[in-house]
């Protein structure tokens, strides 16, 4: 394998000024509907950055569970590596990896917990094989085998029999991410693709374009 010459040609669209909403909330909603509509895996996935105290970075993938004007929300454990970067430090960053529409958006931020009727409100509605296990589920802690796993979420199943309901785990919540700037990209030939970045400016929202 000669990763050296692994390219793709791109062009499957551009992004001119002319073509934002003034809003970037909104043209990522654009955005988020056109790749939903084209059939795109997990439209919704977005890789989620964040530092530790220490300043050491890490990133994974989660679901986008909620965006209006305030931000773009998400659920984890608490007692997670995430949720611990997050309390040390807020600052994060999100990446949304379109590549079947040769499309990426970036969007930088602050990350505040959401209130627990919210929390409470989205976990009812979560599947109960979900919440059985966000429960069994001691996230990002070692564990000694996939059986151990399995013999955790057993014991929750025999705690909440079908048809009872399953409270929110203490240590569950999420995340909403205030955004202070956005990047829409969009493939181009030649490598010369288009970025277009929001940055706030007081209450308003100022473009520029990026080189590629």
């Amino acid at each position: 394998m000669d990763l050296g010459e692994m390219r793709k040609t791109y062009g499957l669209g551009e992004l001119l000024e002319s073509q934002l909403d003034p809003d970037p909330v909104k043209q990522f909603g654009v955005w988020l509907a056109q790749v939903t509509e084209a059939g795109l895996h997990e439209p919704n996935a977005m890789v989620l950055a964040t530092v530790d105290r220490d300043g050491k970075p890490s990133a994974r993938t989660v679901l986008l569970k909620g965006l209006d004007e305030r931000g773009f929300v998400f659920y984890t454990n608490q007692q997670s590596r995430k949720a611990d970067d997050l309390a040390a430090n807020p600052a994060c960053a999100l990446v949304f990896p379109w590549h079947a529409m040769e499309r990426q958006v970036r969007i930088e931020g602050t990350a505040s917990k959401l209130p627990a009727e919210e929390v409470d409100a989205y976990f009812a509605s979560r599947p109960r094989g979900s919440q059985l296990g966000a429960w069994a589920s001691q996230q990002s802690q070692p564990v000694e085998s996939r059986e151990e796993l399995d013999l955790q979420y057993a014991s929750y199943e025999r705690q909440w029999p079908e048809g009872t309901e399953i409270a929110t785990p203490y240590f569950w919540g999420g995340y909403r991410i205030e955004p202070v700037a956005f990047e829409f990209w969009q493939g181009r030939t030649e490598r010369l693709h288009d970025r277009l970045q929001y940055l706030r400016s007081g209450d308003a929202w100022q473009v520029q374009r990026l080189q590629p």
